[in-house]
């Protein structure tokens, strides 16, 4: 089971979150607070698995939770759960070691697999989110990729074909896949052929982590 604690002043939001969480059969929601502060109060006694947190809490915001919870409780994945769409506080988010931004608009399963995917230590984002993190983030000494973050080593790089390595720098700039196709001239399936072989290669598991490894080994520097 993922021990899920809530965060949220909106008492509605909670209950649309606990009537959403109660068809999945792996989230336990074991506590839900309306402020920050019994935010980490609650995490540090009870230890959940997942915070799901709104970044303007009452009496201490979201980033600051975030912040003291990466410090005083760094087992517990922090998954930022938001109705702004302001990409620097995102970034900022990451760079206190969040492991996701969900937006309040997402689909319901969604949530629900934002949530069972930050608690296996995977990164969660939208697109246009992993855009800019990654624009953010293309200096190496800004970050440790999160392949890195307990999760053991990746693997040691395989050899790439020059077709990966020009698809790796497209996806390190946060382009799509049919729009990587578009640019090479190939179909989205080869794209998708090409990027299931990279995966392999590297060891990574989804595109942001494939685009943090290839900045922080200066991929995106050499097609």
């Amino acid at each position: 089971m993922i021990r899920l604690l809530i965060a949220d002043s909106f008492p509605v939001t909670r209950a649309g979150l606990r009537t959403i969480l109660a068809s999945s059969s792996d989230i336990e929601i074991v506590a839900e607070v309306e402020d920050g502060a019994q935010a980490v109060e609650r995490a540090l006694e009870l230890d959940p698995d997942v915070v799901i947190t709104e970044s303007r809490l009452p009496k201490m915001d979201g980033l600051t939770v975030l912040r003291t919870l990466q410090t005083r409780a760094p087992r517990t994945k922090v998954l930022l759960f938001t109705a702004s769409e302001n990409k620097e506080e995102f970034i900022e988010a990451m760079k206190l070691g969040c492991s996701g931004v969900l937006t309040k608009d997402s689909a319901p399963q969604l949530i629900i697999k934002s949530i069972q995917k930050v608690n296996a230590g995977e990164i969660w984002l939208d697109s246009n989110t992993t855009a800019a993190v990654i624009r953010q983030f293309a200096n190496p000494s800004d970050f440790t990729p999160p392949s890195l973050h307990g999760n053991g080593k990746p693997r040691e790089r395989a050899q790439l074909s020059q077709r990966e390595r020009e698809i790796i720098v497209l996806i390190a700039q946060g382009y799509k896949n049919k729009e990587i196709a578009e640019k090479m001239f190939i179909t989205e399936q080869t794209v998708k052929n090409h990027l299931h072989n990279v995966f392999d290669k590297l060891g990574v598991s989804d595109r942001l982590e494939l685009a943090l490894y290839a900045i922080h080994n200066s991929l995106h520097l050499k097609p």
